[in-house]
């Protein structure tokens, strides 16, 4: 069991940490809104990676099969989709820099549920991740010595180790916001994070 837990950790982290559009997206959404609604943002993050982290130890190299042809129109959904947030996220900032009364939340993020709910439909748009675990589970044949309680144990260790670093993002966000109470840091931090999340959601179609 420990060796499952620590191979479900490892995988967990080895998906969560790179640093890509969801992560800054995570980040700056907790930064002009408040923890409570990162961190169930966080958590939507997390959830995704577990669930594809439960199809691949029930038979996720014959999935990653089945996923390849549509990898590409998934890629192109999910780019369109975080292009609009960082297109809603500028808008609504400088809309807000003009006129403080008219203020909406990033993104139309406005409540933890919905954040949560966005940010796993985003993650999961994304097929390079059940290709990963899959490739990382039964490409090497580990699921066939880990066995039903060990596939769990698997499972549950990776949901664990993506949402602590996902949280921990959250918890960056929430100090930037902090240290960015003024109109002005506020505006830049999302005119760069916009920028940024809509160049790294065009990379996810030309990767």
């Amino acid at each position: 069991m420990t060796a499952a837990a620590l191979a479900g950790a490892l995988a967990g982290l080895g998906v969560a940490v790179p640093v890509g559009a969801i992560a800054l997206l995570l980040i700056s959404l907790t930064a002009r809104t408040s923890f409570k609604v990162g961190a169930l943002a966080a958590l939507g993050v997390a959830t995704a990676d577990g669930i594809y982290a439960l199809i691949a130890v029930l038979g996720g190299a014959a999935l990653a099969g089945v996923i390849a042809p549509v990898s590409r129109p998934l890629r192109w959904v999910a780019a369109v989709v975080l292009l609009v947030i960082a297109v809603r996220m500028v808008v609504t900032a400088v809309r807000h820099y003009r006129d403080p009364a008219s203020a909406r939340e990033v993104g139309g993020l406005t409540t933890p549920l919905r954040a949560y709910a966005s940010l796993l439909g985003i993650t999961l748009l994304n097929p390079m991740t059940i290709v990963y675990f899959g490739a990382l589970v039964l490409g090497r044949g580990d699921s066939a010595e880990l066995g039903a309680a060990g596939s769990l144990v698997f499972v549950i260790a990776a949901f664990l180790a993506s949402a602590a670093w996902q949280l921990t993002l959250a918890g960056g966000g929430a100090l930037v916001g902090r240290i960015l109470t003024g109109p002005r840091g506020r505006l830049g931090t999302a005119l760069v994070s916009g920028a940024v999340i809509g160049v790294l959601a065009v990379g996810l179609v030309w990767s």
